[in-house]
């Protein structure tokens, strides 16, 4: 194994040196840039990010990588929503005024990828040793590549995690999902707006959470490429998310994403709640959580499948295919993405993609015990997609949610299911004749 490049302690002739070999190594990304001319050397790098805990943290370092590289770094912080319509303009327009772009591999990679946005990296990252390729977790690697392309390089992983209370719970967390929802039923006092387990119920949003749901009781959203949902292990999955919900959760819980269903637990006011694990440290600020000292992390509950948790790549960086200066955005990513820094930003909480972090002691130091055990648990028996694998993502996400919100509702789930089944099969082909098309 190579050994990790400590940016931190390059100087900036020997940093430039390295980079500029890296791209001699692999190839370098000068034939994407578009026409107009070398950009001089006033011309900022672009950044267009999500403002997450990650572009927060690494934008506090980015004098660093300026000193480094000799070029100053400008970083745009967006919401989710904001960053996926900016990308759509800009890029529709083949913009030059965006290099980096930080965005959600499984719900845009596909259709940026399609678009023909993003530019090849796959030389480049498995030409440079020193880069060490194969260090990233290898559900995240899956994640990266489109149409046997590397596009994308990940920034933070996300896995579920069973957050719980443990004051209420003798014995620990429950290690099956027949024991979560018998104590989901014993622990709710709906009386006295006490709930057993508060989880998303949003008919879009919940489907990321669901998924491991499913997987553990051994479903899957499709197989062949065809529709899996009506299938008896997805209908029983719908089944027992919404029993869950239904018989121990919140009322409203329907129009609940993360951001109406995670202050529920922080409130004291459920006894278990899946969600992922990215979200950990809302829990334990003094200033939104009355659970500080009782809350508490498990893997998620195994199911007759066993536990299949997602184990994705939530954010990563890509490289804009009409950047003016795409070595110069390389050299970010790999710099941003250096064994070095992985850890240090891990070690403030935030979860990295590269194996070396989830191995080192010091670095799992940022994260309760028993957090760090749930989530190395999940990163080794994960699975590495949580949504359809498709152009439009959210449209797919719409129909496979539909059975869910009857199921947390109360109603029949088999009818509903084949009624969506059969919208999901006919989007499939269209997804897949525009895919080839």
């Amino acid at each position: 194994m190579s050994m990790p490049i400590d940016s931190h302690h390059l100087s900036r002739r020997s940093f430039v040196q390295l980079a500029a070999g890296a791209a001699l190594g692999g190839t370098a990304l000068g034939g994407c840039a578009a026409g107009g001319g070398r950009p001089s050397r006033d011309t900022p790098l672009r950044i267009l990010a999500c403002n997450h805990v990650w572009s927060q943290a690494i934008s506090k370092h980015l004098a660093e990588f300026e000193e480094l590289a000799g070029r100053r770094v400008s970083m745009s912080l967006l919401t989710a929503d904001q960053l996926a319509n900016s990308f759509n303009v800009k890029l529709n327009a083949s913009a030059t005024d965006v290099d980096v772009m930080m965005l959600r591999a499984l719900q845009e990679q596909l259709l940026f990828a399609h678009n023909g946005w993003l530019a090849d990296l796959t030389d480049l990252v498995s030409g440079d040793a020193a880069f060490g390729w194969n260090d990233f977790l290898p559900a995240s690697r899956e994640r990266s590549v489109t149409t046997r392309k590397v596009l994308t390089v990940p920034v933070v992983t996300e896995r579920p995690v069973l957050y719980y209370r443990k004051d209420l719970v003798e014995g620990g967390a429950p290690k099956t999902l027949d024991d979560l929802m018998a104590l989901s039923q014993q622990l709710a006092r709906p009386r006295e707006n006490f709930f057993g387990f508060v989880g998303r119920g949003q008919r879009s949003g919940a489907v990321t959470q669901w998924s491991s749901f499913l997987y553990s009781l051994g479903g899957d959203f499709t197989v062949q490429g065809r529709s899996a949902i009506a299938r008896p292990e997805a209908i029983r999955a719908y089944e027992f998310y919404g029993r869950l919900l239904d018989r121990t959760g919140p009322p409203g819980v329907t129009n609940m994403t993360l951001e109406q269903a995670m202050p529920i637990f922080a409130q004291g006011k459920a006894a278990f709640y899946v969600d992922a694990d990215a979200i950990y440290t809302n829990f334990l600020d003094p200033k939104i959580s009355t659970v500080r000292d009782t809350v508490a992390f498990a893997p998620f509950p195994a199911g007759p499948a066993g536990s299949r948790p997602y184990n994705i790549p939530s954010w990563s960086l890509g490289i804009s295919e009409f950047s003016r200066l795409p070595d110069e955005s390389w050299q970010f990513i790999r710099w941003a993405t250096s064994q070095d820094m992985v850890k240090r930003l891990q070690a403030d909480g935030i979860p990295g993609a590269r194996q070396s972090a989830w191995s080192d002691r010091a670095t799992l130091a940022a994260f309760p015990p028993d957090l760090a055990t749930a989530m190395q648990t999940s990163s080794r028996i994960g699975v590495s997609i949580d949504r359809p694998d498709v152009l439009q993502v959210g449209r797919a996400r719409d129909i496979i949610g539909r059975p869910l919100v009857a199921a947390i509702l109360g109603e029949p789930v088999a009818p509903v299911a084949r009624e969506a089944d059969a919208e999901f099969a006919d989007f499939l082909v269209r997804d897949n004749r525009h895919r080839e098309g």
